[in-house]
């Protein structure tokens, strides 16, 4: 019973922050209309219709989810930012961003074509590099106030079912302390394990006691950089 009681609680206050943040998308819009200024639309449309099928080419979908996703991060009514996106694909996210004013930079493997013909029509810069565990993402030359990875497949090899555990996210965390500025926030959104649940309770456990704030799918670092630095020197 008392189980049930703390299930129904964590429902509740999950539907709760759903609830609010469709409202806050409602009171707080991010009209298309700006974004898409200027933007070859009809070189959007060649691209969408030359890859006919491939989950990413819905050009309108993927730029409304991307949209919910800057709302939902109040980065369409912040300050000027400077954003890494982990595992950018074609750059929605960073595409909106960068029209919002933002410093944008993706980071992702060269393997699909149309992510690159939309990286390239959307004007979104992107290094190419494999994040792979244990290894340092390279020098990216500047400190980042948000590093966001949304849909992530790199804890995982390619056609693995295994995922990333406690050690390997514990690198990467430690890695990206360095490029974040000093009041940088991490915002991960990782996909369903097979059983359909997002983490394992020792991956879910290491984030909680590393400052997260968790909700389903969702993992946000607040002042990461200071928080993730302190942590550092404790260890020292």
């Amino acid at each position: 019973m008392k189980f049930s009681r703390k299930l129904g609680k964590l429902v509740s206050r999950e539907s709760h922050r759903r609830a609010w943040r469709r409202a806050q998308r409602s009171i707080f819009r991010l009209p298309f209309g700006p974004v898409l200024a200027a933007t070859d639309l009809n070189r959007l449309r060649e691209i969408q219709k030359r890859h006919a099928g491939e989950k990413y080419a819905d050009v309108d979908h993927w730029l409304r989810v991307n949209r919910e996703r800057v709302q939902d991060l109040k980065l369409h009514r912040s300050r000027s930012q400077r954003v890494l996106d982990l595992g950018c694909g074609g750059g929605y996210f960073l595409f909106i961003l960068k029209r919002l004013n933002h410093s944008v930079l993706g980071l992702d493997v060269d393997r699909e074509p149309l992510f690159r013909e939309l990286l390239d029509v959307f004007d979104v810069p992107r290094v190419t590099f494999e994040i792979k565990p244990f290894e340092p993402l390279p020098d990216l030359g500047q400190q980042f106030d948000w590093i966001t990875a949304f849909s992530i497949g790199f804890d995982r090899a390619r056609g693995a079912q295994s995922r990333w555990g406690v050690k390997e996210w514990d690198f990467l965390l430690a890695d990206l302390q360095r490029q974040l500025a000093p009041n940088g926030k991490i915002y991960f959104a990782v996909n369903p394990l097979p059983d359909g649940t997002y983490l394992t309770p020792e991956v879910r456990d290491f984030f909680l006691s590393r400052g997260a704030d968790i909700e389903r799918e969702r993992i946000f670092f607040d002042n990461a950089g200071g928080a993730l630095a302190r942590r550092q020197n404790r260890q020292l």
